[in-house]
């Protein structure tokens, strides 16, 4: 039951029958589940750019010599790393659903 509570955020009226078939309350479903989706990936990416953003200006300050300090330059740095790994996974995955349901036989 708990499987298919979770298709809540799923807007399609066969999934809404369904829900209702097994007791689910889809009146609390979101209706805005792309909307929502967009969102996430525009946030995703803005915090990915200011982490880019503070790395570089890390990187300039050390060069500089504004700044000696290398653990808050490695720590900048990194933090950017595995946010755009991140960011690339997720489009990735995206990506990867996009072809698989542009393959679905309609």
């Amino acid at each position: 039951m708990d499987h298919i509570a979770s298709l809540t955020s799923v807007s399609s009226d066969k999934v809404y029958e369904q829900l209702k078939n097994f007791g689910v309350d889809t009146s609390t479903a979101n209706e805005d589940s792309f909307e929502t989706l967009y969102n996430s990936a525009v946030t995703l990416i803005t915090e990915t750019n200011s982490l880019q953003d503070a790395a570089e200006t890390e990187e300039i300050n050390f060069a500089l010599g504004y700044s000696d300090d290398t653990h808050t330059l490695q720590i900048a740095e990194e933090k950017a790393n595995i946010a755009l790994q991140y960011t690339i996974a997720v489009r990735d995955r995206f990506l990867e659903a996009y072809d698989t349901i542009m393959q679905m036989q309609v």
